[in-house]
């Protein structure tokens, strides 16, 4: 079992940055890949970034590659998600998430957090 809290969320502006945070409970975090995952209003949630459970390998969508940057701490039980050049199209409430596969599906996932709400403002 593992439990997920994301914070870092806020509002910023466009071209500015925020790290998202996801904290983990949990003896086998470090086993797990990690997620992170979008949702805007009106809008199905979205794939954003993975990163493997030993924080080698790290997956990304295109609309954030470049941009964004995963990563992981298993001695600290966190996960990261660096957000630079901030667009008004970023503006979602983020979820991080813990799978046996890093994957772009929702279905690679077994533990959600609540969510953190990213608003970029023009």
């Amino acid at each position: 079992q593992v439990q997920l809290v994301e914070s870092g969320g806020g509002l910023v502006q466009a071209g500015g940055s925020l790290r998202l945070s996801c904290a983990a409970s949990g003896r086998t975090f470090s086993s797990y890949a990690m997620g992170w995952f979008r949702q805007a209003p009106g809008k199905e949630r979205e794939f954003v970034a993975a990163v493997s459970w030993s924080g080698d390998s790290t997956i990304y969508a295109d609309s954030v590659k470049g941009r964004f940057t995963a990563s992981r701490d298993n001695a600290k039980k966190m996960v990261y998600l660096q957000m630079n050049s901030l667009k008004p199209e970023d503006t979602a409430v983020y979820y991080c998430a813990a799978g046996p596969l890093a994957g772009t599906g929702e279905f690679s996932y077994y533990y959600w957090g609540q969510g953190t709400q990213v608003t970029v403002s023009s």
